[in-house]
């Protein structure tokens, strides 16, 4: 649990048994419910010992796992001095990015509807207009935006003093399957001086990949739809005859070849490997630094390669946050280790903060309702976090939730078992919305051999009971 001077200075963070013993003596007060973080009443930062921790971050293309740790060197028989490294709070920080690409395709199918049917509002903009340095989508500049929130809030609740990033660089080549001669230009290539079709020709044999039908005429087939979100990359390009293209349509290919799992096995094995979230990484991962270096605290990176060597030192399994508690420095050889790792996983979710637009289009990109002006509707908006005491009706007790206002004052809260209308005046503000929602989530259980590991002597200063 995080933990705040009485002036507001960030402590080191303390076990939740130990929170909850110091709120109910009242020498302490809830200062944040979500992430949960309480101020102490007569402590201040000058009369407590703080050694700092550490926030270590394994960026991800859909999820970043974050790891606040400290480390402390001990002396053992061997005079040595290993370093033991304790996990206090896992994090995992999971995206938006994919929602926000879909509603921006969205809006672009809207636009593009409107202007093909000679409803063009405006004149077009010009495709060569120019964009500043260091420019990314909104789908990708969210991600290093939310990190950079985050991990900013967090230098709040916790004396951080250092940051360990894992900066990884994906070769697009290796993950598509490129072959090198490929990639050089060799005119003996496949791709090397040859159109679309005629790589799809020789990739699939001249033959339906659907049917296996050959000697007849072959379509340049789109496996993943463009009306779902499918690209014209080689990737999402096969060669089908005219009944079968025609009879897929727009339908899913696991649909389609529902009938043949031979024929769709095949299918998917030749396609090559989706580059998204390899794209994303690779777009991504030089400006997450950078930003992260504006907080004014040490950043330090790290590769992949030496990461994923520390996990299995450790012998941890695979997961965004047990990567995030990998990254940095280990040296098995001097008796460094990793004696604790946190069971619990606070999981923190980007919901945005609303809407900009002012209007509910239909189905044509038409305007069909008039939203709201304001957001805070009786001193609420929706996402906030309220404690709702209902003395009568169907719902009477106490309930806890974030709730979706409406212009009435009938407003609707979701709990974590229920969901229905209450009106504003039995709300209590608990926590204002941050575009964020937060949960727990279970960390992947540890092996046998782990687990003997953390109980070991050569270990001190473990903690089983948090494995």
């Amino acid at each position: 649990m995080f933990v705040l001077a009485k002036g507001g200075e960030p402590l080191m963070p303390c076990h939740p048994a130990r929170a909850r013993a110091l709120l109910d003596s009242g020498r302490a007060v809830v200062a944040r419910r979500a992430p949960f973080a309480i101020r102490l009443k007569h402590r201040t930062r000058t009369g407590s010992t703080v050694e700092g921790v550490q926030l270590r971050l394994d960026p991800g293309s859909k999820a970043t796992g974050i790891a606040i740790t400290d480390e402390r060197r001990q002396v053992d028989p061997q005079a040595r001095a290993p370093v033991v490294r304790r996990g206090l709070i896992a994090i995992e920080l999971r995206h938006r990015g994919q929602q926000i690409h879909r509603g921006m395709m969205r809006r672009a199918g809207y636009r593009r509807r409107r202007r093909s049917a000679n409803l063009r509002y405006r004149a077009p903009r010009y495709e060569n207009r120019p964009r500043p340095a260091g420019w990314l989508p909104p789908s990708l500049r969210h991600r290093i935006d939310a990190t950079l929130s985050l991990v900013t809030r967090l230098c709040r609740y916790a004396p951080v003093v250092e940051i360990h990033v894992e900066q990884v660089a994906f070769d697009t080549a290796a993950v598509a399957g490129v072959r090198p001669s490929e990639i050089r230009g060799n005119p003996d290539s496949t791709l090397a001086g040859s159109e679309v079709r005629e790589f799809l020709l020789a990739k699939w044999n001249r033959s339906c990949a659907y049917c296996g039908a050959t000697g007849v005429p072959l379509n340049i087939e789109h496996v993943r739809p463009r009306s779902r979100g499918g690209s014209d990359r080689m990737s999402n390009l096969v060669l089908a005859c005219i009944p079968c293209n025609q009879a897929k349509g727009t339908s899913r290919v696991e649909e389609f070849l529902s009938g043949q799992p031979t024929r769709l096995a095949d299918v998917i094995t030749q396609l090559r490997k989706p580059l998204q979230d390899v794209a994303v990484m690779n777009a991504t991962r030089l400006q997450v630094v950078e930003a992260l270096t504006t907080l004014g605290v040490p950043v330090h990176t790290w590769s992949g390669g030496r990461t994923r060597w520390n996990r299995f030192a450790a012998r941890l399994p695979k997961s965004h946050t047990l990567d995030a508690l990998a990254t940095g420095v280990i040296i098995p050889e001097r008796g460094d280790a990793v004696v604790r790792v946190p069971a619990q996983v606070l999981v923190v979710t980007s919901t945005g903060r609303g809407s900009y637009a002012r209007t509910t289009p239909d189905r044509f990109g038409f305007p069909r309702l008039q939203r709201p002006r304001g957001k805070v509707h009786h001193g609420y908006a929706t996402g906030d976090l309220v404690e709702a005491v209902l003395s009568k009706g169907k719902w009477v007790g106490k309930w806890v939730g974030r709730i979706a206002v409406r212009t009435s004052g009938q407003h609707r809260i979701t709990t974590l078992t229920s969901r229905f209308d209450v009106s504003h005046r039995n709300l209590r503000l608990l926590q204002r919305a941050d575009g964020y929602t937060y949960g727990f989530a279970r960390e992947i259980p540890l092996n046998e051999q782990r687990r003997a590991a953390y109980s070991g002597p050569t270990l001190k200063g473990g903690d089983p009971g948090n494995v």
